[in-house]
């Protein structure tokens, strides 16, 4: 019996006085999102021609796609590595990658000047092949899908033998239960597909993303302006994403007042400082074979943010996670999560609006009210819809609250 065969709905009361103040928050920046819609990008943000990609973008679109990277990188030690005592990690893991994609295409859209096109890509003879994104969009809108196949036994799993709708609707209870059934025996003999594919389109993307601004060399920073761009995106994303699963299990155990998983968390964290070393290998070799270490000392902010983020809240987490006493302890390992996690933040944001040099640029990007504001809400949405998930469908492990 797997560990996934233990999982339940949490029996928590929904809308505590902290889910109120998120709902709040939520809705407050959401409609900052219906602002941008009716009177566009000029209006409600400080982007332009000179800077086309800010906060939406380094945030809500790269930071979440880092940060959803749990999914595949927990089916990969699961499904591929055969670790099947981390078996309990992939449904929490899955949850937070669908969410995370799924609000990065809504982050995406705000972010797009012209919305209401954002089908396009789906239609075939609308295809750019040029476009440097084309790749991109194409993999995530497949591996979307795929999360929401890998999703749906949870979801059948939750309503088989428990379909009771009301009124008249209730002659059609026997068929949905029939259809669950089906998909959910169905599913189960092909999800090893969807698995594979899963790892494959997300190690797809999340390169490509950092291809997307080796076409502007001259407008980076030479800190960041390298042919390795897809490589260190790539890299980071398989630590952040078991990091991830970490800092969600831990948040999780807190919010829900369970004991952190221990068992598994610690075993999990020494996987991370190979990961992350394999990233920091990376990093530091392309710094030696461009000789770019010399800007180390220049004092512009594109400089200051990578002594942040690589060496503080990259570098330091690594020498953490060596740590085995920090591995065992609750409190260290959340806060080595924490500081990685907001250094991959730091990084994307970096990336695409810090080290971003436009040549003849009349002023500094500085993101306006209403882009953190948005940020924030979509932030907290995302937090919403999660904890409306494992409160009713079975996500996390059945476990003694204490």
């Amino acid at each position: 019996m797997s560990h996934d065969e233990h999982a339940a709905p949490v029996e928590k009361k929904f809308f505590t006085t902290g889910m109120k103040i998120l709902t709040a928050i939520m809705v407050s920046g959401l409609s900052f999102g219906l602002y941008r819609m009716v009177f566009g990008l000029e209006a409600s943000t400080n982007l332009d021609d000179q800077f086309p990609l800010g906060l939406w973008i380094g945030v809500d679109v790269a930071t979440g796609v880092a940060l959803a990277a749990g999914g595949f990188t927990s089916g990969a030690l699961v499904y591929v590595f055969q670790r099947e005592h981390f078996h309990a990690i992939i449904r929490p893991a899955l949850l937070t990658a669908m969410l995370g994609y799924t609000f990065v295409g809504v982050g995406l859209m705000f972010d797009l000047g012209r919305w209401y096109n954002i089908w396009h890509p789906a239609i075939p003879f609308m295809w750019q092949g040029n476009s440097v994104l084309f790749e991109v969009g194409m993999c995530v809108m497949i591996y979307l899908n795929v999360l929401y196949l890998e999703f749906a036994p949870i979801v059948c799993e939750r309503f088989i033998g428990r379909v009771n709708l009301p009124w008249k609707f209730a002659r059609f209870n026997d068929l949905i239960d029939i259809v669950l059934r089906f998909a959910d025996h169905i599913l189960g003999k092909i999800m090893f597909i969807f698995i594979l594919l899963g790892i494959v389109l997300s190690c797809c993307h999340q390169s490509s993303l950092g291809t997307l601004l080796v076409i502007a060399p001259y407008k980076m920073h030479a800190l960041y302006s390298s042919a390795w761009g897809p490589l260190f995106f790539l890299t980071s994303a398989f630590a952040v994403g078991l990091t991830m699963v970490v800092f969600e299990s831990m948040i999780a155990s807190r919010a829900f007042g369970r004991e952190p998983e221990m068992h598994i968390l610690t075993p999990v964290s020494k996987i991370i400082p190979y990961l992350l070393g394999i990233y920091i290998a990376v990093k530091l070799g392309d710094m030696i074979s461009r000789e770019t270490y010399k800007f180390l000392l220049e004092g512009s902010a594109p400089v200051i943010m990578f002594w942040i983020e690589f060496g503080l809240l990259t570098v330091v987490p690594f020498f953490m996670f060596m740590s085995s006493d920090v591995r065992r302890s609750p409190r260290g390992l959340f806060v080595a999560a924490s500081m990685y996690i907001v250094g991959i933040l730091l990084n994307r944001s970096t990336v695409f609006f810090i080290a971003y040099e436009p040549l003849y640029a009349a002023k500094a990007y500085i993101p306006a009210f209403a882009e953190f504001a948005l940020t924030i809400g979509l932030i907290c949405a995302i937090m919403f819809v999660y904890r409306l998930a494992v409160t009713f469908l079975p996500v996390l492990p059945a476990a003694e609250e204490h």
